[in-house]
């Protein structure tokens, strides 16, 4: 099968414009980007959007868990994805665990991605020494045995948590059903590549211009990992988005829309 059907590739807005690849989270796919999407186009962008493979409507017989048991499995779909498109100079946009699954994929090909968006991004979720994730080691395991356990249960319980904005449980409803539709085997092997990954050296080598976006209150990613993220990256900028949750593509489109097209815009 090739990389596009693999990995549901869709390509819209402007076929000249100056490409944007959207990157989905754990438990996600591309359809949470949809708010987001419409806006970027008519700003004359040409928007890349796909599902890695085990997520929305990839081919789920593609996966493999020796390869998706490290971000540099995620990485190379992205890789895949960039060259069957042949992207040059493009910005990669990912969004939570994607933020570190970029920093990967612009290593691998440079000149490929040229620039990055990291939305809420953590380099890694658990409480080291003087770094703050989040959470400590206990608290992912018990997060891990309990998503091994009752996967749906866990999925009602924890997508909420994520959402925030319990003032509008829409959100945390979509979430939940995002979640509830990825196969249990799969999403326990991405959970725990997601929360036991450590990316703080990698943050290292990014050289190219990069803009993390956090929200003002996240408990997955709270504002001490943005500042981390922000002094790691060389030259990085770092917006604060007056928004709750770890999803503000769906909770602040309109604002997630704005930031991304001001960063790309100032890149010309």
């Amino acid at each position: 099968m090739g990389i596009l059907r693999r990995n549901n590739v869709r390509v819209i807005g402007q076929e000249s414009g100056r490409t944007l690849i959207l990157a989905h989270g754990f438990g996600c796919d591309q359809n949470l980007w949809r708010l987001v999407t419409p806006g970027l186009a008519r700003r004359r962008f040409r928007v890349v959007l796909f599902d890695y493979v085990g997520s929305g409507r990839s081919d789920l017989a593609a996966w493999r868990e020796e390869r998706y048991a490290t971000l540099d499995g995620y990485a190379q779909d992205v890789v895949d994805v960039c060259e069957e498109l042949d992207l040059r100079d493009a910005v990669f946009v990912g969004h939570s665990v994607s933020a570190m699954v970029g920093v990967l994929a612009a290593t691998a090909v440079p000149g490929r991605i040229g620039s990055m968006v990291m939305v809420c991004p953590s380099p890694s979720y658990i409480d080291d020494e003087d770094y703050r994730g989040g959470f400590t080691a206990a608290d992912i395991h018990e997060l891990l045995d309990s998503l091994e356990a009752n996967y749906l249960g866990w999925s009602a319980t924890m997508a909420r948590v994520i959402m925030g904005n319990p003032h509008r449980p829409e959100l945390g409803a979509e979430l939940t059903n995002s979640f509830c539709a990825t196969d249990p085997d799969i999403a326990r092997v991405f959970a725990r590549t997601t929360f036991l990954s450590d990316s703080r050296q990698d943050l290292k080598t990014v050289t190219v211009p990069t803009l993390v976006l956090e929200c003002a209150q996240d408990v997955i990613a709270p504002r001490e990992v943005g500042a981390y993220v922000h002094a790691a990256v060389p030259g990085s900028r770092l917006i604060t988005l007056a928004a709750t949750g770890h999803c503000p593509q769906l909770s602040a489109p309109e604002a997630t829309a704005r930031a991304i097209t001001t960063f790309v815009e100032e890149l010309a």
